[in-house]
């Protein structure tokens, strides 16, 4: 109704009404400067002692060690089962299926296996050894490494074979003086 009176009235157009009327798109009017709120400070931090602020400080930073860590006193594991294992760093082999170079990327730590002899109940295969199950993946060489020095455990590397791609090509199939393709008559 009111669009239809201001039609009949003969004002040129809305759009001159629209301008005449001032709109605010921003709300740089509506926000309120106040200073701001000063910053609260724990009671025990102000009431320190510079030496106490300072041991406070050296608590929270981080330890660092001049030799390796020796675990074997707290790991639980015992004695006989740390001073005489060996353990086996290596990259495990390409699944032959057509997986690609999955589970490649990762090294495994591997314990020697110990005597194992056959269950007269189930005829399942026993062990005495507790470690014998245990794999585990590591990012890098060096990390597998320091966990076995960590655990007291001798330790060696088996590098991963890295096989040459043979030479190949479409052509050698239909070479005149190898004996690759045979007639079929």
């Amino acid at each position: 109704m009111a669009l239809q009176s201001v039609i009949r009235r003969g004002v040129p157009s809305i759009s001159y009404l629209l301008q005449s009327r001032s709109f605010s798109l921003t709300s740089q009017n509506l926000v309120k400067t106040e200073p701001p709120d000063p910053e609260l400070k724990d009671a025990s931090d102000v009431l320190l002692d510079p030496e106490e602020k300072k041991h406070k400080q050296h608590l929270q930073e981080f330890i660092t060690l001049d030799q390796p860590m020796d675990i074997t006193a707290i790991s639980g594991v015992p004695e006989e089962h740390i001073k005489t294992r060996r353990v086996r760093i290596f990259v495990p082999a390409r699944n032959a299926m057509q997986s690609g170079s999955n589970n490649t990327l990762l090294w495994k730590m591997e314990f020697e296996t110990r005597e194992r002899w056959e269950n007269p109940l189930m005829g399942w295969a026993s062990s005495g050894d507790p470690l014998s199950n245990i794999n585990i993946d590591f990012s890098s060489k060096e990390d597998a490494i320091s966990f076995c020095d960590k655990n007291g455990w001798e330790w060696f590397v088996e590098e991963p074979h890295k096989p040459k791609p043979k030479k190949k090509s479409y052509g050698a199939n239909f070479s005149w003086n190898k004996k690759t393709r045979v007639s079929t008559k």
